[in-house]
């Protein structure tokens, strides 16, 4: 099984269609069976398509990407989290080969205001995978020593929320980088929940954030804060970093982790 995860920092890039098309070839390439997103905005103002998705939404358009590569086999789910630049809904986003036989949609933050940047909204689906039901969840969430929005209380809601009797994974953007010890990385480790790159029989350096980026204003340094974590001591053949610029071309300010799973 291979799973992706990607903050695409969608309509904050340069020749974002081009990065678009770039993240959709490369998804009909190598065929992943799960892929979470996060920062997948639409304008506030464009054209509604049906009763969330707008016409501009970054999900709907790589869609439209993949149907023309003939890539047609693509179920998702996506919703919105908050306003973000004062223009954009933000959400997040699971696509999967696989039919969805549930899907999950819930805040984990403190603030439930969609006007406020910091709320926080998980998405979630189940499939069958080889006969057996997984769950999967894209997440997005805040930051260690943000008073306001804790990271530990989303997540303990994130935690509480997720049924742990099958495989689940946690995959996604949470801001927490694995280098510093006691926080956000290590508290998730501490709940049980296992990071599919320590578990991988083959890894590169894991790093997915090269310097400053928002949230990250005064980073100097490489970060890993993006991760697929699961609940069960899974065979993970490999773990890489991609669209870095050596694994695929950089389309975000964040580059993706890409998992491949012996189930």
């Amino acid at each position: 099984m291979k799973v992706l995860t990607l903050n695409c920092h969608s309509w904050q890039e340069e020749n974002q269609r081009e990065k678009i098309r770039i993240l959709a070839e490369t998804i009909a390439e190598r065929s992943y069976d799960v892929i979470a997103l996060q920062e997948v905005s639409q304008l506030m103002e464009a054209k509604k398509v049906d009763d969330q998705l707008k016409e501009d939404n970054y999900l709907l358009l790589l869609i439209k990407e993949l149907h023309l590569l003939g890539v047609t086999d693509y179920h998702y789910v996506w919703d919105f989290a908050h306003i973000g630049f004062d223009v954009y809904e933000e959400g997040v986003a699971l696509l999967t080969k696989h039919p969805i036989r549930k899907t999950h949609s819930f805040v984990v933050s403190q603030s439930k205001d969609p006007a406020n940047f910091k709320t926080r909204r998980i998405v979630g689906l189940e499939i069958l995978y080889q006969n057996k039901p997984m769950s999967f969840y894209s997440c997005h969430l805040g930051w260690w020593q943000d008073e306001e929005e804790p990271f530990t209380g989303q997540a303990d809601a994130l935690c509480s929320y997720v049924q742990d009797h099958e495989p689940v994974f946690l995959m996604g953007d949470f801001n927490n980088a694995a280098q510093i010890q006691e926080e956000g990385y290590h508290y998730l480790l501490n709940k049980g929940y296992r990071d599919t790159y320590e578990l991988a029989l083959e890894k590169d350096s894991g790093i997915t954030v090269d310097g400053k980026i928002t949230g990250w204003d005064d980073n100097k340094r490489d970060l890993r804060i993006d991760y697929i974590f699961t609940n069960k001591r899974l065979q993970v053949k490999n773990s890489a970093v991609v669209f870095n610029g050596e694994n695929k071309p950089v389309i975000s300010d964040h580059f993706g982790v890409e998992v491949e799973i012996l189930v």
